[in-house]
């Protein structure tokens, strides 16, 4: 375990850092599921942690533009290295801050059914968990969503 220097408002360059370790911090592809377009267009909304052995951490999120008073976690990494430390409260932590800043009033996210250290960790945060939603993101594709109130 590293310690975390800085949490910051991540930037558009710091996708390729995140692109770089993401499959390996899942331990399988999921690169796909956060394209560029997250952090070129919502990099106000994100989050990077840092720290002397470099990222640790980051949070991809958004105010929603259609929802008013809804917030969207879209993707959080943590370093193996960094795990069980607390440094994804403390992501999570600052998104509820940016949240509130912006008039939300719940923070949504949403998870494989097959994740169950994902939903045990939001579980821990506050955040209402749904069954496995059918269809989610189209035929065969169930998901698990995340509800918190701010």
């Amino acid at each position: 375990m590293t310690r975390v220097d800085e949490i910051r408002s991540a930037v558009p360059g710091d996708y390729d850092a995140i692109a770089a370790v993401v499959d390996e911090w899942w331990g399988r592809p999921i690169l796909p599921v956060l394209p560029r377009l997250f952090l070129d267009h919502f990099h106000r909304t994100s989050f990077v942690a840092e720290g002397p052995a470099g990222l640790a951490g980051f949070l991809v999120g958004l105010v929603s533009p259609s929802l008013p008073g809804e917030a969207y976690i879209h993707f959080v990494g943590v370093s193996p290295r960094e795990r069980a430390a607390g440094l994804g409260r403390r992501l999570y932590g600052r998104f509820f801050d940016l949240a509130r800043e912006h008039g939300c009033h719940v923070v949504r996210a949403i998870t494989s059914p097959v994740n169950t250290a994902s939903i045990a960790f939001h579980r821990r945060l506050g955040f209402a968990v749904s069954p496995p939603v059918p269809g989610y993101n189209g035929p065969g594709n169930d998901l698990v969503t995340f509800s918190r109130q701010l």
